[in-house]
């Protein structure tokens, strides 16, 4: 006998929303789920509507179609105070006339517990976010990192089965952005919520999600887990949108006997990895990640390949740098292949000056397994 199937914490089905004098609607048609225990991550441009999913979620708003289920139950109609989710805003939303603690107590208080549960909780909750000791201080007294801690603590004191995260981490610098994600991994792995995060940062998401859903124009372009979305994508927008790549047109040739395909990228031949189901002479879109290049002289690197059979090895595409861009660790290089299109190229920074400027002469080798390909051309 099968086990009964579980519902999944959170399903949104076929969910529209419009808002009054809005072009466009807000979500459209948008179907979702997020299991039990999942960190899962809404990821888009702004405008997507991934704020507008959450909302729907939590309860703020509602959807003019299509159903809100969790945990199978439907909510459509159901207030916010009464689904048991947390939410923390983007701009935390403290009250600022009050403490930290009668904050943190606020959604406990709205439910009817018990002051000495109130007190329990809030203790509990401060612990839990290492702000333990200022109860009695005032946001207006606390850094913007310790604001976020208060929102968070807020969130989770009831006990919620569902934690809703608004670009929580947006209005803090980088440093702390980069700390608060770990601390937020770890103390959602501790308790076990599941979680919805709402993003348009993908490193954010590549570093924390379970899974990413990623958003545009109010419909689900994709979901999957970060390596999935990232490694092998199966739209452009997705392509582009979760790294640095580069999308070129290509023709499927023959069939490698390692399972990849021979096809002519930008003039120089190279294996591919195709889509299901694809066939010699389909027409395909190449994804090129940035980082995976190789970027040396010319004169190092054959513009042939070795032998028929191994094309991915030893390919170099003539070009010209048109623009490097210093990011630290690793700088972004801009080059114009001869053949026409312009790599963008990711390397790492070894010394204190970037080795390319505008104008040098280069060679571009993939130096990577073979890459992956969309359906189609864009």
């Amino acid at each position: 006998m099968m086990p009964p199937a579980v519902a999944p914490a959170v399903a949104l089905a076929n969910v529209c929303k419009r808002y009054a004098h809005a072009a466009a609607p807000a979500l459209d048609h948008l179907s979702l789920e997020a299991r039990e225990g999942e960190f899962l991550f809404l990821l888009g441009p702004s405008g997507s509507g991934k704020t507008t999913a959450l909302r729907l979620i939590g309860g703020y708003e509602h959807p003019n179609s299509g159903e809100v289920r969790l945990g199978g139950a439907l909510v459509n109609a159901v207030p916010a105070h009464k689904r048991n989710v947390g939410m923390v805003f983007q701009h935390y939303a403290l009250f600022p006339h009050l403490s930290v603690g009668q904050n943190v107590a606020f959604g406990l208080r709205m439910r009817g517990a018990a002051r000495r549960e109130q007190q329990a909780a809030v203790e509990w909750a401060l612990d839990l976010v290492r702000l333990p000791g200022l109860a009695g201080r005032t946001p207006c007294e606390l850094s913007g990192g310790q604001q976020q801690r208060v929102a968070l603590a807020r969130a989770l004191a009831f006990r919620p089965r569902l934690l809703l995260l608004d670009e929580p981490l947006a209005n803090l610098d980088r440093h702390l952005r980069d700390e608060m994600r770990l601390e937020l991994k770890a103390l959602q792995r501790r308790l076990g919520v599941t979680t919805i995060f709402v993003t348009h940062d993908q490193e954010e998401a590549l570093a924390l999600a379970d899974r990413v859903a990623v958003l545009d124009g109010g419909r689900l372009e994709e979901a999957g887990t970060p390596a999935q979305l990232y490694n092998h994508p199966r739209s452009a927008f997705v392509a582009r949108f979760m790294g640095e790549a580069t999308l070129l047109p290509a023709h499927l040739g023959a069939l490698l006997p390692d399972g990849t395909r021979l096809a002519a990228v930008a003039g120089a031949p190279l294996a591919v990895r195709p889509p299901d189901g694809a066939t010699q002479g389909d027409t395909v879109t190449v994804c090129l990640r940035a980082e995976r290049f190789i970027l040396t002289n010319p004169d190092e690197a054959p513009t042939t390949p070795t032998t028929p059979t191994t094309p991915a090895t030893g390919v170099g595409w003539p070009g010209t740098v048109q623009l490097v861009t210093y990011l630290g660790a690793r700088a972004l290089v801009l080059v114009s292949l001869d053949a026409g299109p312009t790599l963008r190229v990711l390397k790492p920074c070894t010394g204190t000056a970037v080795p390319w400027e505008a104008g040098d002469r280069v060679a571009v080798r993939w130096g990577a397994a073979p890459p992956h390909c969309l359906r189609g051309t864009v």
